[in-house]
């Protein structure tokens, strides 16, 4: 299965860090905060300004930093993705 966003919208494939403490306790997720680091998977066709449809900034394969709480969380084949606006996108970690 294949994600196509639409317009301003960017598909992120979630870091997944495995967090230990220093006694060396692997924490579950659940206790985890949430990562804000993942890599571009797929980005919509363009946000539209002023009429026109601009490109998006970011690209396939970027890796980027996104807001905390922005987006919404979907899971496909075990897989954990993130569909959020370019809007959403704080940097590109180069």
């Amino acid at each position: 299965m294949s994600l196509k966003p639409l317009g301003d919208k960017v598909v992120i494939k979630v870091k997944d860090e495995e967090v230990k403490t220093v006694g060396g306790i692997v924490l579950p997720g659940s206790a985890q905060e949430k990562p804000q680091q993942g890599t571009v998977i797929a980005v919509g066709s363009g946000e539209i300004v002023d009429g026109k449809k601009v490109p998006l900034d970011v690209k396939v394969d970027d890796q980027v930093i996104y807001s905390k709480y922005s987006g919404s969380e979907i899971k496909i084949d075990g897989e954990e993705y993130l569909i959020i606006r370019q809007a959403d996108i704080l940097a590109i970690v180069e």
